[in-house]
């Protein structure tokens, strides 16, 4: 595959995995955990190199998803000890993300570890980076976002009714006698590894740019789930395809491009929205508006 290729692969497996995911926190009121997760894997990386001594990725991986999950739980349990939960997120992030500074800047400030890189990403480096896989030489973050959105669908598939009932009616699955707690976790470990496999590749603000703004999109273009989940993940496509060649036309950021197209989809989504959108809202104005003239 060309270069622009694998750039443009990479960033489609990142929008369709975030929408799936995104969807999810979308309808739980959750998306801001996005943000939290994203910023405080900073801390994951940072203790993966001082314990490692080493900038492998598979270290890095495993420090970000540990610290991943160990912010879902912080954050849950503030919650559940009587918290708000902007509050909890807020506390949560900003202390792993500043910790994560600080140890970089005491431990490792010779070593290649760029805040500005982790926040920005740089998705044009991905091709350089590969490995080989049943003989393919492929890009390494190209092929760890592969398998990630592999087992996206599965868990999505294999448990969809059970994450839709918990996700609506938290009261009605503890009534039937679904796990909420547990599902509720699993999902928070799907986000924590969806975020993780994206941010090296894009960075911070890219991720949680893919994890809110395509589900806000499909929200307000269909009432149905299912639906929403599909919306989602053409949302986050076309985010990466417009904000990719607007990048190369304009000479400029191409994760910044890419969250700037989803922010200009979500607007056009607002607009055009079926159920609340302005143009809807116009229209019944202008229908009332008439009706109270003629009465």
């Amino acid at each position: 595959m060309m270069y622009e290729s694998w750039i443009i692969l990479t960033a489609c497996l990142v929008g369709m995995t975030c929408g799936v995911v995104g969807c999810y926190l979308i309808v739980r009121k959750m998306a801001m955990i996005a943000d939290a997760i994203s910023h405080s894997v900073l801390l994951g990386i940072v203790l993966a190199f001082l314990i490692s001594q080493s900038l492998n990725g598979t270290w890095m991986l495993l420090g970000a998803m540990i610290i991943g999950l160990v912010t879902t739980v912080a954050i849950q349990w503030f919650i559940q000890n009587g918290v708000p939960e902007d509050a909890a997120i807020g506390i949560v992030f900003t202390t792993f993300f500043s910790i994560g500074v600080i140890l970089v800047t005491i431990f490792a400030k010779d070593v290649h570890l760029d805040v500005n890189h982790a926040l920005m990403g740089e998705i044009s480096f991905i091709p350089w980076n590969t490995i080989s896989f049943l003989g393919f030489t492929i890009p390494k973050a190209t092929f760890i976002l592969l398998l990630v959105a592999i087992i996206v669908v599965i868990v999505v598939t294999g448990f969809y009714k059970e994450l839709k009932i918990t996700s609506f009616d938290p009261k009605l699955a503890l009534a039937i006698g679904l796990p909420v707690s547990f599902i509720h976790y699993v999902l928070m470990s799907l986000v924590s590894v969806t975020a993780v496999a994206s941010f090296d590749a894009v960075g911070a603000i890219l991720v949680v740019s893919m994890l809110i703004t395509p589900g806000a999109s499909a929200y307000l273009m269909t009432e149905r789930f299912s639906r929403m989940l599909l919306l989602s993940m053409a949302y986050g496509v076309m985010s990466a395809l417009v904000g990719y060649y607007g990048a190369s036309i304009l000479d400029v950021s191409i994760s910044g491009s890419m969250a700037v197209a989803g922010a200009c989809l979500f607007i056009v989504s607002w607009i055009f929205s079926p159920k609340q959108g302005l143009l809807r809202r116009l229209i019944k104005w202008n229908q009332s508006s008439k009706s109270s003239i003629t009465s």
